[in-house]
């Protein structure tokens, strides 16, 4: 096999250096799709080896006004190659990929598929929703994004048929039907296996319209955990906070601590057992992301409503390095903007581009999404210059 070729020495990359910061980014210049961006922060992209990394595609306008949208490409840093794979049409920001095999999941209608990132590999089918569960109901979901658990036997699902939710597992070598641990008449979402139990979910209470009227259905408590067998409990029971204060949870590598934007407070993590919260990086407050060990923190930021930063921050030192200073949030359709003139119909509510930065590679790299060129791209910052600057 090939090896592969660093992004640095890729040519399918090309540098971009922040004026103000003078920090350097890699930006995929290589181009398949109209919009190409990062995975949500939750999943990471790119295979433990450094050969392939995954990354959404946008054809605007297709896709607009639904849960699904999005495609598949990969790179191949061995083969120099962006592969684009329109089978792979997703929902939601479902995508998983196998950092082992370089395998990519994701969910379309009430099915979970696979697929390998080499041209010549097949989508196979790995396991569905029960049928007679749905009812004939079309889901808007099967899972926000697909985790699997510490024993690789299952992914987590919070499925959605407003008014239904349906939280629970479905096997991954579809050797069963789904799981359903518990059902909520609202919304639970963004569903996520513990890395050290395979009993254990944390989940999130969030807002939510009604499919029938469009009401808004609001949230009093963000962060649950629920065991395998157990009702759902709240994680800060004596600290409820609504998703318009709370959000953007993840687990820490050691499944002890769970992460969350406190979004008056920035980036806290709490102990799942003892409930003791502390807070980490007072300027994350939007979205961040560690690395596996818990000491470096990435995120970005919205210090004003028409403008994002990515910043790094240095738990250990405490210091903080901009990625990226200052760049326009990604304008609607109809904006007068370049960009809107670029990708007609464009509108980032409908694909969620946000910067979304996250560890990955081993923590080698920060692979987030940007428009700096006018156009949006998926772009890539080695940490090893960051620690070099905290």
């Amino acid at each position: 096999m090939t090896a592969p070729v660093s992004p640095e020495a890729s040519s399918l990359f090309t540098p971009w250096r922040d004026p103000v910061s003078g920090v350097e980014s890699l930006l995929l210049s290589r181009r398949v799709a109209p919009v190409q961006s990062g995975f949500y922060f939750v999943n990471p992209s790119f295979t433990a080896d450094g050969r392939f990394m995954w990354l959404y595609v946008f054809f605007p306008p297709g896709g607009q006004g639904g849960p699904s949208g999005g495609q598949l490409a990969v790179v191949d840093f061995a083969a120099g190659e962006v592969r684009h794979y329109p089978e792979t049409l997703f929902m939601d920001a479902s995508p998983f990929v196998d950092t082992a095999t370089g395998e990519a999941y994701w969910t379309t209608g009430l099915e979970i598929w696979k697929r390998g990132p080499l041209a010549g590999d097949q989508a196979t089918l790995v396991g569905a929703f029960p049928a007679e569960l749905a009812n004939q109901r079309r889901p808007r979901r099967i899972a926000t994004h697909l985790t699997r658990s510490c024993d690789g036997k299952s992914f987590a699902i919070d499925a959605e048929f407003s008014p239904d939710w349906y939280i629970g597992d479905i096997p991954v070598d579809g050797s069963g039907p789904a799981r359903i641990w518990q059902t909520f008449d609202r919304c639970y979402n963004h569903t996520q296996f513990s890395p050290t139990d395979p009993d254990l979910l944390l989940t999130a209470q969030d807002g939510w319209r009604n499919a029938a009227t469009g009401n808004y259905g609001g949230s009093e408590d963000r962060l649950w955990l629920i065991r395998r067998g157990e009702k759902a409990r709240p994680l800060l029971p004596d600290f409820p906070l609504s998703s318009d204060h709370r959000g953007h949870e993840w687990w820490d590598a050691d499944g002890e601590h769970v992460w969350y934007i406190d979004y008056r407070r920035g980036t806290e993590k709490v102990n799942i057992h003892t409930g003791k919260r502390a807070n980490a990086w007072p300027g994350g407050h939007t979205h961040s992301h560690c690395d596996r060990k818990g000491r470096l923190l990435v995120g970005d930021i919205c210090p004003a409503r028409d403008e994002w930063r990515v910043a790094f921050f240095n738990i250990n030192t405490g210091r903080e390095v901009d990625i990226v200073t200052r760049f326009p949030v990604h304008p609607a359709a109809g904006a007068g903007s370049s960009l809107s003139a670029r990708i007609p119909g464009y509108d980032r509510a409908q694909y969620h581009i946000h910067p979304h930065p996250q560890f990955c590679c081993r923590d080698r790299y920060i692979c987030y999404t940007t428009n700096v060129r006018g156009t949006i791209d998926l772009a890539l910052v080695s940490v090893e210059q960051l620690l070099a600057r905290t």
